[in-house]
């Protein structure tokens, strides 16, 4: 029992032992506790920051990744470009499932070509790594391809001479059907025995290809009269095979910046061979290719329905070649 008040001590006798209670002295109490309670701050704080540091490092590793593996399919692409009138497919294989990111400007002279990557760690898709930028590459795609296999495939675009080489990119989860094709389409395609593109045999899944047909079940028709493909309720035109595949492949969007981007070359080119016929005349050599015309209708091109207006001029210069003393191509 408690017998004794001593100040802020408190003692007492309790079946015969004597008792010394806790030290009430308020201040010294506040403090210990003031000192727990700052100790418990400061280490939560340096753990957030030390987590908050961890997750950064790795999102940044991540994008360092993308944007690395992004410059890897920029140099896969160079072999792509082929020699003159030739086709090429090739496989190709990321360690993990990826988002590759198609983006495409026209603006300056040349316009450009921007490839990124997002990678799926962890179940989800990290952040786009930084692009790879060119201006000498032409890729018809959606704006996202997603997979783990993709295939590129490659056509030299001639307009009448050779302006580039246009890489058409898919991913191996989606299978192409081509109906009705017609027949150099349809030999040129088994011919690359590219594995996600049939003419024959299709997968129940496939996309639908349909030739001068709008059946029920055709995803995309193309219209070889006249020079149109429709596809998710819209239409572009397109002259020649190449860049009929790339109307096939690519969202609109894409298609008619790679359009612009490649009128702007055909522009600097027809310029150039333009200046060599000048030479080759001064040396005794005579032409008469009308290549300002072509030059003139490539730049003034405002979307693919312009095409068929370039071509003319394109036509008139590769007949006017062909009958000269010296041939420019």
């Amino acid at each position: 029992m408690l017998n004794k008040k001593e100040g802020n001590k408190i003692t007492g006798v309790y079946s015969g032992f004597h008792i010394k209670r806790l030290n009430l002295n308020k201040r010294g109490f506040i403090q210990i506790s003031f000192a727990w309670l700052f100790a418990i701050i400061i280490g939560a704080i340096i753990l957030f920051l030390a987590i908050y540091a961890s997750v950064k490092l790795i999102k940044t590793e991540e994008s360092v990744s993308g944007a690395e593996t992004g410059k890897e399919i920029a140099v896969l692409l160079n072999p792509l470009e082929t020699g003159f009138g030739e086709e090429k497919t090739t496989l190709l294989t990321l360690p993990v499932e990826s988002r590759i990111i198609n983006r495409c400007e026209s603006f300056g002279v040349f316009g450009e070509q921007e490839v990124a990557v997002s990678q799926k760690i962890r179940g989800e898709f990290a952040a786009t790594g930084i692009g790879s930028l060119a201006h000498n590459k032409y890729i018809f795609s959606n704006k996202s391809v997603q997979g783990k296999n993709f295939y590129l495939f490659s056509k030299p675009f001639e307009f009448p001479f050779k302006v580039a080489d246009l890489i058409f990119l898919t991913s191996s989860e989606e299978s192409y059907c081509f109906i009705d094709a017609p027949e150099e389409i349809r030999e040129e395609l088994t011919s690359l025995s590219q594995g996600n593109l049939f003419t024959e045999n299709c997968p129940s899944d496939s996309i639908k290809v349909c030739f001068d047909s709008e059946g029920e079940d055709c995803n995309i028709v193309v219209d070889t009269n006249d020079k149109t493909v429709e596809k998710d309720g819209s239409m572009v035109y397109f002259e020649g095979d190449s860049l009929m595949y790339g109307a096939v492949f690519a969202e609109k969007e894409i298609y008619e910046c790679q359009v612009q981007r490649l009128m702007k070359r055909l522009n600097n080119l027809a310029l150039i061979y333009n200046d060599k016929e000048t030479i080759l005349f001064g040396r005794g050599c005579p032409l008469e290719v009308n290549l300002l015309d072509l030059a003139g209708s490539a730049f003034s091109l405002n979307n693919s329905a312009d095409l068929i207006i370039v071509k003319a001029a394109a036509d008139d210069a590769e007949d006017e070649n062909e009958n000269a003393y010296c041939e420019l191509w």
